[in-house]
This record gives C-alpha cells, sequence and structure tokens, in this order.
C-alpha cells in the first residue's frame, strides 16, 4: 500500500516555478525599481520647491496686511509676534531664500 502511493506521487508532476522563471521575475522588478526610485526623488524635490513658495506668498501677503494696519515695516519677526504666520513658515520663507537668490519682500 505504500510503495503504491510513493510511485503515485513520483508520477505526478507538481506544477511550480523554476529558479529561473523566479530570476527573470527579480530581475524585471529591479529594473523597475531602478527607473522609478530616481524619478521619486526629483519628484519629491519639486514638491518641496512648489510649497516654499507658497510659503512666500503667504508671507508677502501677510506682510503687505501687516503694512496697512500698522505704521511700520513688517519683518519675519513681527509677523511671528503678532501671530500672523507661524515660525515654521517664517522658517520654512528663509530656507526657500537660501535656496533661491531672489530679492526678499520681507526681512528677518
Amino acid at each position: 500500500m505504500m510503495q503504491r502511493y510513493l510511485n503515485r506521487l513520483k508520477k505526478s508532476k507538481a506544477k511550480a516555478f523554476t529558479l529561473i522563471e523566479m530570476l527573470v521575475v527579480l530581475l524585471i522588478i529591479s529594473v523597475l525599481l531602478l527607473l522609478f526610485v530616481p524619478n521619486l526623488a526629483k519628484q519629491k524635490d519639486n514638491v518641496k520647491n512648489t510649497g516654499g513658495s507658497a510659503v512666500v506668498k503667504v508671507v508677502d501677503s501677510q506682510a503687505e496686511l501687516y503694512e496697512l494696519n500698522h505704521t511700520d515695516k513688517a519683518t519675519l519677526s513681527k509677523l511671528v509676534s503678532n501671530g500672523d504666520i507661524t515660525q515654521k513658515q517664517a522658517d520654512s520663507y528663509n530656507d526657500y531664500y537660501k535656496k533661491h537668490q531672489e530679492s526678499r519682500n520681507v526681512q528677518n
């Protein structure tokens, strides 16, 4: 009985992936990762630049509002202490102008 069962197991072929098929799949996945990962890093930088320019617009508009309501010139420290912008926005504003050598509308 046991011999018959072993013979039946030897005759039946198990369907499975071969080692070469697995290596081909891993190679394809690796190539796709090599193509997409650098592109994602570039997109992250683009998102940071877009966010930085949005913060610049917010700070500039808050500075204009400050100057309309007060007699003195707006600075980042005055805007933060007045509650018009957050410290994080001020830091982001400074970081943006460290990377971009443009003229600033609002000084520290």
